[in-house]
């Protein structure tokens, strides 16, 4: 098994991250529940364990723990937030309310150290507990302090046990990077082997040899993800493979007929292409349904029912293939991680498919991993680069109760934002931009008419993997001609929004 690292998730808001710094570092990186077993980790094998944040107080009735004989393993650890003062709660350490709590931005002092032999004396590092770590346990040494944190990180090099009061896995902590290189390389001797073309020829070979003669149904979207695990399933298995493109009415503009000219019988790939138009099958299964769970949910069960019909109509199918990749199986709780959201392509087989396995080759990945594989496949850069799409497609972009009028908005303001964005050079590559349709009618006077239409809200994210984003602030004029050509083009608008949320606090979609 490759070198890895596992981080252990005790409820963190920012586990996507430190699995993603860990990665970074070309070393393989798995998120598991805080209840993995001792025994576990032992068959795992890791290289190092990090133990993430957490709300709980390790004091509490209800917090969440972990077996001490961790320690023994002689497998290196670095605690987190949570992680660090559970290190020294487990330890005979002392933990305490802190006398002041610390969130956001704060400054670190730090001293002579095997973890921070490379940091600033003087850094910037984020901070959010409201406990702190009063007395480090005994053969630990305190290696940096914060104004009002005495052991903001300590450490005990003989027994490769490291613990940090702040989150270097956020780009706010200056000299983050600089620990997770120094706690993979110098203290876990990784040897960082963890690249997209190993993993490429590793995934073809695996697929090879578990699907054999079998034959497989992929559920394409036409998206990135899709996209790039039917490339890939081409490579190994070729015309076993045969990929069902459901066009359930809820796509951007034209982009059907786009999916089917490039994955359909006059395209570059071997493998077999279905294209199933099931607009108003989908119209009718999400009638009179506002929730956004319940549309997902619909959504997701829907398409399973429309694969399954199709792999009766073509014969035998051993497997399903999804481009189901790693933020969607965060997104959808691990052990108990929160879920956030669900996802249509995560939670195993319906009782009711006649399936013999679901084939995921891409569930170990994050977005931008995703793309550096679609490269590593030869998959033409504007594909690999095109603007991710979720599976639900429009059905989560419009608020409320979806309907053939609706979706018909959303399409052609999307495409003029789209194409004012791309008119002014702003790179869409870099995250993920479109218009979504509010649920919220306002009045509104054009020409001498009064009117109460909709109101579009158009969004904007800067991201490299989807976890987190910042708003992308796009020129003011862009906006407005955006704006003046939705009103004046788009029948039932006359309003239109920027949303300005980052992720966190909200998502990059809209529900």
């Amino acid at each position: 098994m490759a070198e890895t690292i596992i981080v252990l998730d005790f409820g963190g808001q920012y586990k996507q991250l430190i699995a993603r710094r860990v990665r970074e570092n070309h070393v393989y990186c798995e998120i598991l529940p805080y209840t993995t077993s001792i025994e576990k980790l032992q068959e795992i094998n890791p290289k190092g364990i990090i133990l993430t944040g957490g709300p709980d107080s390790v004091y509490g009735e209800d917090a969440l723990s972990y077996d001490p004989r961790l320690f023994s393993l002689g497998i290196p650890v670095l605690g987190i937030c949570y992680g660090a003062q559970l290190i020294a709660y487990l330890l005979h350490g002392e933990v305490k309310t802190a006398p002041t709590s610390e969130y956001g931005h704060a400054d670190v002092t730090a001293e002579k150290s095997f973890l921070l032999h490379d940091w600033k004396k003087q850094s910037t590092c984020w901070m959010s507990h409201t406990d702190y770590i009063a007395k480090a346990p005994e053969g630990f040494t305190v290696t940096a302090h914060t104004e009002v944190c005495p052991i903001a990180a300590m450490e005990d090099p003989e027994k490769k046990i490291y613990a940090v009061q702040f989150h270097p896995e956020v780009v706010h902590t200056e000299e983050g990077n600089k620990l997770f290189h120094t706690f993979i390389y110098d203290v876990c001797h990784c040897e960082g082997t963890w690249k997209m073309d190993s993993f490429v020829e590793t995934s073809i070979k695996e697929l090879k040899e578990k699907i054999g003669s079998g034959k497989v149904l992929c559920a394409l979207s036409g998206g990135v993800d899709s996209s790039v695990c039917a490339v890939l399933l081409s490579k190994a298995i070729g015309k076993q493979l045969t990929c069902v493109f459901v066009d359930h009415g809820l796509l951007r503009k034209n982009e059907g007929d786009e999916v089917e000219a490039v994955f359909g019988p006059n395209g570059p790939y071997d493998l077999n292409f279905i294209r199933v138009n099931a607009q108003d099958y989908f119209y009718e299964k999400l009638k009179g349904v506002s929730d956004p769970e319940q549309k997902r949910k619909i959504i997701g069960a829907e398409f399973i029912n429309v694969f399954e019909k199709e792999a009766k109509k073509i014969g035998h199918v051993d497997y399903l293939a999804q481009g189901t990749i790693y933020p969607d199986v965060v997104e959808s709780g691990i052990g108990k991680g929160a879920v956030i959201k669900s996802h249509h392509n995560v939670g195993g087989l319906p009782d009711h498919v006649d399936f013999k396995e679901i084939v995921e080759p891409l569930r170990t990945l994050f977005k931008d991993e995703v793309r550096q594989a679609g490269l590593e496949l030869g998959i033409p850069k504007n594909l690999v680069y095109r603007q991710p799409f979720p599976g639900p497609g429009l059905g989560i972009r419009i608020v409320g109760e979806l309907t053939a009028e609706k979706v018909k908005i959303v399409q052609e303001a999307d495409a003029i934002y789209r194409e004012e964005l791309e008119k002014a050079g702003i790179d869409m590559g870099k995250g993920q931009f479109f218009a979504a349709l509010t649920n919220m009618r306002s009045v509104g006077v054009m020409g001498d008419h009064r009117t109460y239409d909709y109101a579009v809200a158009l969004r904007g994210v800067i991201t490299s993997d989807f976890m987190t984003a910042e708003a992308a602030e796009i020129p003011w004029q862009v906006l407005q001609t955006a704006m003046n050509r939705i009103i004046n083009e788009v029948k039932g608008v006359n309003r239109v929004l920027y949303d300005l949320t980052s992720k966190p606090p909200g998502t990059i979609e809209f529900e």
